[in-house]
């Protein structure tokens, strides 16, 4: 299986207001259809090292590798393209536009990223909706859908542009037991069927312990 994302001896420092270390050395590497998920106890940097994989914290030492090309010290813009294409994201809270439709807003990366028309990513944005089996919602304002609904919108959304990993920090943290189990059940779904790469910071131990391996970190290093 081919490696979708890899960390070189990441290290990061937080200037102020005193120098500290908050990633140690951090080595390791996410294959193709793997489903990973980090877990730690608070402050132990792993949002800090989520930041730095997705690639919008440039200021860490060490190697960053997307799809096997070294991506450390490209340009913002670079970067900015290289994230839009490459990775998908979900968050705890969904940051859906309210006033779009539920369609309009799963769309708008793949406008952004302007490398089809406006009737394919429709189309595709409708596929992924269908996936989610959410697509009677497609023409419903975004705010007014449920919570679970709306964390699969923002899955629909984090898959339009067919990327190579889904990166997640706490997306279950806001659910329901129900729909947390759903969340999962739709991310399992995509590593086995897609061969989708995922990482997830999460909490719930339930969660983590039903995927492929745990990153378990501790003071700002991996510990297992």
């Amino acid at each position: 299986m081919s490696v979708v994302l890899e960390a070189k001896h990441i290290n990061k420092y937080f200037k102020k207001p005193v120098l500290f270390h908050v990633l140690k050395d951090i080595n390791f590497q996410i294959r193709q259809g793997e489903f990973t998920s980090i877990m730690g106890k608070s402050g132990c940097g792993k949002s800090t090292l989520l930041y730095i994989l997705s690639t919008m914290d440039t200021d860490y030492e060490g190697e960053l590798f997307l799809n096997q090309k070294l991506v450390t010290n490209e340009t913002r813009e670079h970067l900015s393209y290289l994230r839009n294409k490459h990775i998908g994201f979900v968050f705890q809270f969904h940051y859906l536009l309210s006033e779009f439709s539920v369609l309009e807003n799963v769309m708008l990366p793949a406008k952004k990223l302007g490398e089809k028309t406006l009737q394919e990513i429709e189309h595709d944005a409708m596929n992924k909706l269908k996936i989610l089996n959410i697509d009677h919602l497609a023409k419903k304002r975004a705010s007014r859908v449920s919570g679970g609904e709306k964390q699969r919108v923002a899955i629909a959304r984090a898959l339009i542009n067919n990327p190579s990993i889904i990166m997640g920090d706490e997306p279950t943290g806001n659910l329901d037991s129900y729909n947390s189990e759903n969340v999962f059940n739709i991310f399992k779904q995509l590593s086995e069927e897609q061969g989708l790469s995922l990482l997830v910071v999460t909490h719930d131990e339930d969660f983590a312990n039903k995927t492929d391996r745990i990153i378990q970190m501790g003071d700002g290093k991996i510990i297992s």
